[in-house]
């Protein structure tokens, strides 16, 4: 299986995707995992409906398909709260498909599927050490971004380094600082959207991060209470045309002002837990 990703933005050809599951991570009392409890502190969390969340993903799907991509469907991941969130799980850089190396030992199974559907992808790596998500994970020109949130840590940038070298990948890799703790991803409070054009959530970075995006990108800024509702979490498609959540009608204008096409769909269920359209998409071939 070919997989291919120069950028964030180019016209996706092929996604990995799963459907969710059922709910069954602690959001309260003595088991709620520690990092978790931080990661309260930044974003909301409740319970989900499977069903409507495979109703929302099934329109995301056909909206998907009606434009070419060709939507891989991966096999359930039992007790699994996160499945739905391939992002997470392996990423595309260049023509090499990376697994991740996932924080939450309960999130390991849901990459399982990914080793069978993977089985005939030309070039492979996995990390050796630290953690790194997908999530954390974004391409730039000649620049591979790695947000420093609660799931990924420098170890695993630095067997991303590694890793890079020895598959041949002449990109650098930069970490991306935050402000505060329990982050939960870096593409909570910032994406790359389109060319030259970035969602962020300001108040979460150092100045020194935010002047280096200002230096790269033609910024929108996203409020506290659009990365509350997980707004910024959006998903190029093709390098101007960008998937946005209903009630995103601020940010949708924006990038609307900028030319850029904006198709909207409800994901209201799916960001009851920190994630979004991005978060739900694996991407394995973009032109």
């Amino acid at each position: 299986m070919l997989v291919h990703a120069t950028s964030e933005f180019g016209t996706l050809r092929r996604v990995a995707m799963r459907y969710a599951g059922d709910f069954t991570r602690p959001l309260t009392g003595p088991h709620v995992h520690p990092v978790t409890v931080r990661q309260m502190t930044t974003s909301s969390y409740a319970p989900y409906g499977k069903a409507t969340v495979r109703s929302q993903q099934n329109d995301l799907i056909r909206l998907l398909r009606d434009r070419g991509t060709e939507v891989i469907l991966l096999d359930e991941a039992d007790g699994c709260s996160w499945q739905h969130y391939t992002r997470d799980i392996a990423f595309v850089i260049d023509d090499v498909l990376f697994f991740a190396r996932l924080n939450s030992g309960d999130r390991r199974p849901e990459a399982d599927a990914l080793v069978a559907l993977t089985a005939g992808a030309l070039r492979v790596a996995r990390l050796e050490a630290g953690t790194v998500e997908g999530g954390d994970i974004m391409l730039h020109t000649g620049i591979v971004l790695a947000g420093l949130s609660e799931e990924t840590s420098m170890t695993g940038i630095g067997a991303l380094r590694s890793a890079l070298v020895r598959h041949g990948i002449d990109r650098e890799v930069i970490p991306v600082r935050f402000s505060t703790d329990g982050i939960v991803h870096l593409d909570d409070h910032f994406t790359i959207a389109a060319p030259g054009t970035a969602l962020v959530h300001r108040p979460v970075f150092p100045g020194a991060q935010i002047r280096w995006f200002e230096q790269h990108f033609d910024l929108i800024e996203v409020t506290d209470e659009e990365a509350l509702a997980v707004q910024a979490n959006v998903l190029a498609i093709a390098p101007g045309t960008v998937v946005v959540t209903d009630g995103s009608d601020r940010i949708a204008a924006e990038l609307a002002a900028r030319g850029i096409k904006v198709l909207t769909i409800n994901y209201s269920e799916v960001t009851r837990l920190p994630g979004s359209l991005r978060c739900t998409t694996l991407p394995l071939l973009r032109d």
